[in-house]
């Protein structure tokens, strides 16, 4: 047998933008893209023609929606994908109006990394502390804080140094990651990708030099295996009459032949005997490779159970806490039904609380709102009608988050963050 040892996407940095209404997003992006050769003569051509100023405007690289142009601003998340020879980037330009945070949470929840841009005439605002906020709700490992339109304030130090001592503080306070401070003029192409000259005394990277050399993902030897059972593979053929596999895409760790395994939320114990990736019997995979696993015991396996390592498995539960955005323009309320969606598995719930709500304006805690509306982020405790084996999302991004979904048609209305269990008393 062989050991594939590829390590998925560790030349692939995902990446979004996040700031205020009018901070010059779409325009980061655009020159991003413009001065690093990574756009098409056709699409110049175009922007160049949809352009009201002699120059063209790279905003309209990514306010591709008629809607977005007329208006002026992001709605949709814009999902752009370029390369260096250093390389490869994901990069997903997100909506700043408080209306769309939502389409933020979706673009921000598989990022490695997110710039929130401010404008240096404005500092920071409320907008941008709410999407660090969700930043770090959403434990993105990397931020860089990008202080855009320095070209309007002379480029002065003295007004980036405080902004940048202020973000960083806020950062700390809500708990997210260290922070990156860059000020840049996205218009002119200042600290882009190439150097100001007009900013001599900053002496960091330029935004693309930190993209290119900031950490990528994460290892998949440090997390904890998980593999969700998609599938159940059983030829019966004469070539293979007792062949039984599991079929599914291995969500964080690492699973090897010979590891002693659980099946939750049966809690079945058994060993892997078997490891086949793309027609090749192996001895290891990790995230997010697609394999089929085999087993030393023939047990009752379906799709939705989860494959673990023994000493790791997470404990199941009913009583779930965690924290949502709530993405549907309907009400998520106190008793509504539900379904879960984790990983391959779906199973029935009830809304047992929302004990708080994360005010827009001042990011307060609201205690008890009864409900929350479209953009809402707060607090829930759900009961399930079967028991489910979910991580902490502080452990796992990919274990620890779900979808809750209205049974009767099928709609997504919240993202789910799961929360770690109290402690026992």
């Amino acid at each position: 047998m062989s050991t594939v040892h590829t390590r998925p996407d560790v030349d692939t940095l995902r990446f979004a933008t996040a700031g205020s209404v009018d901070d010059g997003k779409s325009t980061l992006v655009g020159r991003l893209l413009y001065d690093s050769k990574s756009v098409l003569a056709d699409q110049l051509e175009a922007v160049t023609r949809a352009s009201r100023t002699a120059a063209p405007d790279l905003a309209l690289l990514t306010d591709g929606l008629r809607a977005e142009r007329e208006q002026g601003i992001t709605i949709d998340v814009a999902y752009r994908y370029f390369a260096t020879p250093r390389r490869r980037f994901i990069l997903a330009d997100t909506p700043g109006h408080v209306q769309y945070t939502r389409n933020m949470v979706t673009g921000t929840s598989t990022a490695d990394l997110v710039v929130v841009l401010v404008d240096a005439r404005k500092g920071v605002v409320a907008q941008t502390r709410r999407h660090l906020a969700i930043a770090a709700l959403l434990r993105v490992p990397h931020v860089v804080l990008a202080v855009n339109k320095m070209d309007l304030v002379g480029y002065a130090e003295a007004v980036f140094a405080p902004l940048a001592e202020e973000f960083t503080a806020y950062a700390r306070a809500s708990g997210g990651p260290r922070v990156n401070a860059v000020p840049i003029s996205a218009l002119e192409g200042d600290n882009i990708v190439r150097r100001s000259t007009a900013m001599d005394w900053y002496g960091g990277p330029t935004v693309l030099e930190h993209l290119e050399t900031v950490p990528a993902g994460h290892d998949p030897a440090q997390a904890q295996g998980r593999f969700p059972v998609q599938y159940v593979i059983r030829p019966r053929t004469a070539a293979h009459p007792d062949y039984r596999g599991y079929a599914g895409q291995i969500a964080a760790g690492v699973l090897r032949v010979g590891d002693a395994v659980t099946v939750l939320p049966s809690g079945r114990t058994s060993t892997v005997t078997g490891i086949d990736l793309l027609g090749t019997r192996v001895d290891e995979a990790r995230a997010p490779q697609s394999v089929t696993v085999l087993l030393a015991d023939d047990l009752d396996v379906a799709r939705g159970d989860l494959i673990v390592p023994s000493a790791s498995a997470p404990a199941t539960r009913r009583d779930v806490r965690a924290t949502v955005c709530h993405v549907a323009d309907t009400p998520l309320t106190v008793g509504r039904r539900v379904l879960v969606r984790h990983t391959t598995r779906t199973v029935l719930a009830r809304v047992e609380e929302i004990p708080s709500c994360l005010a827009p304006d001042d990011l307060s805690q609201r205690p008890d709102p009864g409900r929350l509306l479209a953009n809402d982020i707060g607090s829930v405790r759900l009961r399930t009608a079967e028991p489910l084996a979910l991580d902490a999302y502080a452990d796992s991004r990919r274990t620890g988050s779900f979808l809750l979904i209205d049974p009767a048609d099928g709609t997504t209305l919240a993202a789910g963050m799961a929360l770690a269990e109290p402690a026992a008393p």
